[in-house]
């Protein structure tokens, strides 16, 4: 091929010219501003563009569901590479990333983050029905079912119906008797780990904590109890005559009036 038949590109930025259309992108994007770079290859399917080939391949992992990055131990597996590198840090039990207020420990930056809102106080999602705040988009999410009443998981035994699966499968030990969580201590074991948490206390002699649910704190126990029961629709108090459940103890004690004889009598 002789000089008059080669096809030359040519910057519009600048007077260089180039044989390949490939070192004239190269050569743009070394020109060029974020803005313009993100032109040169974009997705076909939703139009983000990307600086190079290799995120654009990444990014597209996003719409085909592909995860080519696997984990040896568990076999989970993961879109991006730092994803299962964050991932592998479970199973070794390393935490590198500590919070400077209270020195506990992460095993991802983003859960020290989130954990660090405790201190701040910060609360960055907005339910927009009621104004209500969360330190977490999932909490959001959660509290969100509230306003248009959906409880899709119900109960097989009793129909009790409940807004998440985590609720339905705590309340279910009820059923079961289950009680997977022990103490160490004492061998005492309870159906639900915010139990277990709270029974603890009683050996270090600490007081009642924040609900792991949604993070409020409370300093007595039975308060701290009632509130987590409130959440999960639990009802701990059941009367042995009808079997009715309550969620408070002084609930069970007047219905219970209800089978012996009424307390108060009209004088008239």
């Amino acid at each position: 091929m002789n000089d008059a038949q080669l096809q030359v590109f040519t910057c519009s930025l600048c007077s260089f010219s180039y044989t390949s259309q490939i070192y004239l992108y190269k050569h743009i994007r070394s020109k060029t501003s974020n803005q313009v770079q993100k032109e040169v290859y974009p997705c076909s399917l939703c139009g983000k563009g990307f600086t190079d080939r290799s995120n654009l391949r990444r990014h597209q992992r996003i719409h085909t569901g592909e995860k080519p990055h696997h984990c040896s131990q568990c076999g989970k597996s993961f879109i991006h590479r730092q994803g299962l590198k964050s991932h592998q840090l479970v199973h070794t039990g390393e935490k590198p990333h500590q919070c400077l207020q209270c020195g506990k420990s992460f095993s991802r930056q983003g859960d020290l983050r989130i954990h660090q809102r405790i201190h701040t106080g910060e609360k960055p999602y907005h339910c927009s029905q009621c104004g209500k705040n969360f330190k977490r988009q999932n909490n959001l999410k959660t509290h969100q079912v509230i306003h248009n009443g959906v409880k899709p998981y119900y109960c097989s035994v009793c129909g009790m119906s409940f807004h998440q699966h985590s609720h339905l499968q705590t309340h279910q030990r009820i059923h079961t008797g289950e009680k997977p969580y022990q103490c160490l201590q004492c061998g005492k074991s309870f159906n639900r780990h915010s139990y277990l948490q709270a029974h603890q206390r009683v050996h270090t002699k600490q007081k009642a904590g924040p609900c792991s649910d949604c993070g409020k704190s409370f300093i007595q126990m039975n308060e701290l109890q009632v509130h987590q029961c409130i959440q999960t629709g639990e009802k701990l108090y059941r009367c042995s005559q009808c079997g009715k459940s309550f969620i408070h103890q002084t609930d069970l004690q007047q219905h219970q009036c209800a089978h012996t004889h009424k307390p108060y009598h009209c004088s008239e």
